[in-house]
């Protein structure tokens, strides 16, 4: 009998008592080789004696501070480590406790950028369908994954939507790729005239797409595209880096290797690499300066935001990816990750894509590889991928409704940066296992 109300409401998942390095270990003495990082979370893996002597040392400090009243020397540190590393003039952090926190004071902040200036007309938000943003109210309104949305649509604001750049999916047989991205922006051009650009606040978008389409990256040139348009018709971009972000895919920011500063950028899961509850939104300085030059105030704030504890964490994670090389190994690990999954899927009959950049990778699954038919949403294949896989010691991130919300399964790969081509060996070996596993439970006939 457990009084705790879990995900889901008729099982009761393992009971985790150890985890170290790449492994967990349940009571039952299980243990798992953690090849998603929970939710592509725990970049360092588990029980990093760097980052758990740094949270020990503040808790003898000062484990909790409120920030109406006090700021303290390692939320100021942190945020100096942000802004750092950050691409061009994105210089001004707020810490918050999560990614979907992350969003929804981006959200406010971009809002009282524009009426800091007056423009209270603006109310708008564009973003893309099948995209996912958080599960607070204002996050799960930007978000277009519409399984996530559906019991609570009454409740949300509305957001202007515009077509997802995913190229598998959605290009064109015989279509150019930059006819494809043109496409893109053409409507998200169309979309912020329809509107009228007097009435719309900012377009937000995940530079690599995550748990919804399974790590699928931007056409070349995509964010240019955006960056532009948002210049050119005085609207803000902000980049949901939530998932993406602190050296996911081989860079500290994702949208680094796409040449464009956005205005705002959410950044959350591997800030702290899951030693303690943190996100962040980090902010160009133009877009503070409005707010510190007009009410002086910004008007978000939650009980934990700076959290000492959680900043020491975040700080000692960035101070690890930095001393021990880990955005490189992150490049070359992905790159042999990548390699090793096209060795054992990239002629499976039931693997149609494997993609993404860094150490955020994954593969869609379909039931016809020619035509990309996706199995059957009833079968809910992913589930039975996750229950096949952790029975063969994996922990993966898969998903359903990968094309619209409904249709489509896909399986996330997050590995922590510290694994080596043995272990990247391991998790492929696992997987080719689990994935013969799921599809023959739900699909007999095609378990070959």
């Amino acid at each position: 009998m457990t009084h705790l109300i879990h995900r889901e409401l008729r099982h009761t998942p393992p009971t985790a008592v150890v985890a170290f390095g790449m492994q967990v270990r349940d009571k039952e003495g299980n243990t798992y080789l953690d090849a998603s990082g929970g939710a592509a979370v725990s970049s360092l893996g588990h029980s990093h004696p760097d980052v758990l002597a740094a949270m020990q040392a503040q808790l003898k400090v000062a484990a909790y501070a409120h920030t109406s009243f006090f700021t303290t020397d390692v939320a100021e540190e942190l945020g100096e480590r942000l802004a750092e590393d950050a691409p061009g003039d994105l210089d001004m952090a707020y810490l918050v406790s999560g990614g979907s926190e992350a969003i929804e004071a981006a959200l406010k902040m971009a809002r009282q950028y524009f009426v800091e200036n007056g423009e209270t007309g603006r109310r708008v938000f564009i973003a893309r369908r099948q995209s996912y943003h958080g599960n607070t109210l204002g996050a799960l309104a930007l978000g277009g994954n519409e399984y996530r949305r559906r019991h609570f649509e009454p409740m949300l604001m509305d957001v202007a939507r515009v077509s997802p750049c995913f190229e598998y999916r959605e290009r064109r047989p015989g279509q150019d790729v930059h006819e494809y991205t043109a496409g893109l922006l053409q409507e998200l051009e169309t979309t912020i005239i329809d509107i009228g650009p007097q009435s719309v606040i900012g377009f937000c978008a995940e530079p690599v797409v995550g748990a919804t389409s399974g790590a699928v990256p931007p056409t070349p040139g995509y964010f240019r595209g955006v960056r532009a348009l948002c210049d050119k018709y005085g609207i803000l971009l902000i980049a949901d880096e939530v998932m993406c972000g602190m050296g996911r895919t081989g860079t500290l920011y994702a949208i680094e290797q796409e040449g464009v500063v956005p205005d705002l950028v959410a950044l959350g899961k591997g800030l702290g690499a899951g030693y303690q509850p943190i996100g962040a939104v980090m902010a160009r300085e133009h877009v503070v300066q409005r707010m510190r030059n007009g009410s002086g105030i910004f008007q978000h704030g939650h009980t934990y935001v700076g959290h000492p504890v959680a900043a020491a964490a975040a700080l000692a994670v960035q101070k690890v990816i930095r001393r021990d090389c880990l955005l490189g190994a992150v490049t070359v690990r992905g790159a042999a990750f990548k390699r090793m999954l096209r060795d054992a899927f990239g002629n499976h009959p039931h693997v149609g894509d494997i993609r993404g950049r860094g150490l955020l990778v994954a593969l869609e699954l379909v039931q016809d590889r020619e035509t990309r038919r996706p199995f059957d949403p009833d079968l809910r294949l992913y589930s039975a991928v996750k229950r096949q896989c952790m029975a063969c010691g994996l922990m993966v991130y898969p998903m359903g409704g990968t094309i619209d919300g409904k249709r489509g399964d896909h399986i996330l790969l997050a590995p922590p940066f510290i694994a080596t081509e043995r272990d990247l060996a391991e998790i492929v070996s696992r997987l080719q296992d689990g994935v013969a596993r799921a599809i023959a439970s739900v699909h007999p006939a095609g378990a070959d």
